[in-house]
């Protein structure tokens, strides 16, 4: 949630690309934490360790489908030479009443059944004869097929060592252990390890839920036709995917016509299910920028500490960006630029970073590093502003990909990186180290 308002500046003020981000993560916090079942926390960060309540293995089990028996009564065993043993049952995964195995004796086991009282080690069903008698077996037959297994004697062709093919009680983590660290983002390898140790439910703050809306009277949902003058709403779709990527349940809300009475509405209608709502288009100086009209001053209608405040910024895409809290629970809001590449980048710097600290991450931003840069001809960038261009990265390159047009969704959809060119830069020749964003 946000619990102050941002800074309010002259409108001729140009924020920089750093100042902008500080205000918004000033501003952000982390969700509250609550508890939720496993599989619901998926994607979600603990808030507090994890210790084991109980060893993991609880006891000593097979890890081979063979006999459990005793060193001693195995030793010397050859092909020529068999031990031969005494079959005085089956010991399956789950059960609880556990055969005796003594001298001279074996008890078929199957992979993870606890080792009986008495043996010492598990031979391989494939280095005996499988009870059949008629040399080395690959396999079992099904109990159900051949109850008679379980009986009987079996010849073993081959020593084995003490404890060999035993996992021991506690040889993956033991109790009193730290399982899982706070701060940990919960995939399936963790979600399978609260499982094996028995947590039912952890503590962790929820992934946020991000509300994305496109504005413009010109927009047209994919699969329907269009109309003069009318192009697809590609924004929303790309920004809502963004968001889930960034770990957000993600919203995407179809566009919204050129009325400010109509979006203010519709924002308040998505408020119940937003900690951060997300707009594209209408932010600039044009005389149907709606977000720019309908929001400049919600905050003499909202509780004391709304508001939205509209900026320029010292960037190249992205100059015009919108950024307060917005509603009785003063939900942040990100108003970003309509142009895709505006948008997208935009994300990428704000709204993911915003994201990922309502998750209660660390480490809020996209990998950064330093590569040639490959080139057919000098970069140019505006005096003034750091700008942001497309480009795909490997092997310590960075190569331009399209043009710097705010437009061009294609190169985008070819891109892998930002190639970061600062704002005392004009120009950037071939071979030149640059900083680049990684997307992934």
């Amino acid at each position: 949630m946000s619990n102050a308002a941002p800074r309010t500046t002259g409108q001729d003020h140009l924020w920089s690309v750093d100042e902008h981000l500080e205000d918004i993560l000033a501003t952000v916090r982390p969700l509250e934490p609550i508890e939720l079942q496993l599989l619901d926390a998926q994607g979600c960060v603990l808030v507090e360790d994890v210790t084991v309540p109980v060893s993991l293995p609880p006891f000593d089990n097979s890890s081979m489908d063979g006999y459990a028996v005793r060193v001693a009564d195995v030793a010397g065993a050859s092909e020529e030479f068999p031990a031969v043993l005494d079959v005085v049952g089956d010991v399956a995964a789950g059960q609880a009443d556990l055969l005796h195995v003594g001298p001279g004796q074996a008890a078929r086991i199957m992979t993870g059944a606890p080792l009986p009282p008495g043996a010492e080690t598990v031979v391989p069903v494939e280095w005996t004869d499988g009870g059949l008698g008629e040399g080395p077996v690959t396999g079992m037959r099904a109990r159900a097929l051949a109850p008679e297994g379980a009986e009987g004697h079996v010849h073993v062709y081959r020593p084995a060592e003490a404890r060999a093919h035993v996992r021991a009680k506690g040889s993956d983590v033991k109790a009193g252990d730290r399982a899982l660290e706070a701060g940990t983002v919960l995939g399936p390898p963790q979600i399978a390890l609260l499982a094996a140790i028995g947590r039912g439910t952890v503590r962790v703050r929820p992934r946020p839920r991000v509300v994305v809306m496109s504005t413009g009277s010109e927009l047209v949902q994919p699969d329907e036709g269009l109309g003069s003058g009318q192009i697809y709403d590609s924004n929303s779709f790309a920004l809502t995917a963004a968001a889930r990527d960034a770990g957000a349940i993600a919203y995407r809300v179809g566009a919204v016509a050129d009325d400010a009475e109509t979006l203010r509405d519709t924002i308040e209608d998505q408020l119940v299910r937003a900690d951060l709502m997300v707009t594209t288009g209408g932010v600039s100086v044009g005389a149907y920028d709606v977000v720019k009209e309908a929001l400049s001053h919600v905050g003499d209608e909202d509780e004391a500490g709304s508001g939205i405040d509209f900026r320029k910024l010292a960037m190249q895409p992205g100059k015009p960006q919108g950024f307060g809290s917005i509603g009785p629970d003063h939900t942040p809001l990100l108003a970003l630029p309509g142009n895709p590449v505006s948008s997208y980048v935009s994300f990428e710097l704000f709204v993911r970073p915003a994201i990922r600290t309502l998750m209660g991450l660390d480490d809020v931003h996209r990998p950064r590093t330093r590569a040639k840069l490959t080139a057919g001809k000098a970069l140019t960038s505006p005096k003034g502003r750091r700008q942001f261009l497309r480009g795909t990265y490997a092997d310590g390159a960075v190569t331009p990909v399209g043009g710097a047009g705010s437009h061009l969704v294609a190169a985008l959809a070819h891109a892998d990186a930002l190639i970061v060119v600062p704002e005392d830069v004009e120009s950037v020749e071939p071979g030149t180290e640059v900083e680049v964003v990684l997307l992934g």
